[in-house]
């Protein structure tokens, strides 16, 4: 695969960045089976691999640690993300110091490693200034610990916010923002997207095939598939909504949009937000391999500009179809005290 520099870093990652949330306990408990996958996707030409704390508790973590294991470690460039709850203790989670400080520690030991290319907040933490985050990963780059910093899911005005801290206080700045998009949520055309291409910051975009949805797993007579994602979020995959509905009539024309392409619609889906200029690295999220077989030839595949104009007949530039695939709702819109006046 050719390579993409990541952000204004230097760093070359491949276009496909192998997430792992559906490695142990959320998807293949199988260590020896994910392991293999792993290995098939580096001696595939992915050099990227994306991991969480959160994604099953740690195991996930465990599982990369074991698969990195030696010499292949130096040809990886590993990136993982804290913020959400590591258990009951109300201070193991967030984006405070404190919490920073220990999340990094154990996601060091559970990889094995003695540094992560890239450390990531999973998300906004409205209870923290972002100077409090910006000072902890700073002192973690300097001690060699981690050795870039990004966001996940940040809106473009905390990501503008973040960039003018970090310069206002002498701060490492963050040089990635990892979003959700795809065909179905194009919501980061509008102003994220734009936003990283004018500051320089790479980015990684999660959920590509819509959570299954754009490879075809969803089927309009029969119930959800029990799974881990839907037991999480049943709103989003519930086929009998408005919403569903909507999908499925575009999962049709898009399904028929491929085959005359010469494509499949996995191909299509994530070589849509490859095309885009500001996107520097598609995260996809293989349960095994046989559905990682079935990603790699993506970055081989290009899109005409027919093919894109059809796509964008279906769903607008900038449009979501529903806001349970987004992945994140500001306090301000899911707190309804934030919007009103004390009595």
């Amino acid at each position: 695969m050719q390579t993409k520099t990541l952000g204004r870093t230097g760093i070359q990652v491949s276009p496909l960045c192998l997430g792992t949330m559906m490695f142990g306990a959320f998807g293949n408990p199988d260590h020896d089976d994910c392991v293999r996958v792993i290995h098939a996707a580096l001696d595939a030409g992915i050099n990227f691999i994306d991991t969480a704390d959160v994604y099953s508790q740690g195991e996930s973590e465990q599982i990369i640690g074991k698969a990195l294991a030696g010499s292949r470690r130096d040809n990886v460039v590993l990136a993982t993300k804290a913020h959400f709850p590591m258990g009951s203790d109300p201070n193991r989670r967030g984006n405070s110091r404190r919490w920073i400080r220990q999340a990094v520690e154990g996601s060091l030991r559970r990889l094995g490693t003695d540094r992560i290319d890239l450390y990531q907040l999973h998300r906004p933490d409205p209870s923290c200034d972002i100077d409090e985050s910006l000072g902890a990963l700073s002192d973690l780059v300097r001690e060699g610990k981690v050795l870039a910093i990004g966001t996940s899911t940040f809106p473009a005005s905390q990501i503008v916010e973040a960039q003018w801290v970090a310069e206002r206080r002498g701060r490492e700045r963050f040089v990635t923002e990892q979003s959700a998009y795809s065909i179905l949520v194009r919501t980061i055309e509008a102003e994220v997207l734009p936003t990283c291409q004018r500051h320089g910051l790479g980015t990684l975009v999660w959920s590509p095939l819509a959570g299954g949805w754009l490879a075809g797993k969803m089927k309009r007579d029969a119930p959800m598939p029990d799974t881990w994602r839907t037991r999480f979020n049943a709103k989003r995959f519930d086929p009998t909504t408005a919403t569903s509905q909507r999908k499925f009539a575009i999962v049709d024309a898009l399904t028929a949009l491929a085959a005359q392409a010469g494509m499949t619609l996995i191909e299509l889906s994530l070589r849509f937000v490859l095309e885009h200029p500001g996107v520097t690295s598609a995260i996809i999220g293989p349960r095994t391999f046989e559905q990682l077989q079935s990603q790699l030839s993506a970055p081989e595949r290009r899109l005409s500009a027919d093919v894109m104009d059809a796509i964008d007949a279906l769903v607008r530039p900038g449009e979501i179809i529903s806001l349970a695939d987004f992945g994140y709702q500001p306090p301000a819109i899911t707190d309804a005290a934030t919007r009103r006046r004390p009595v």
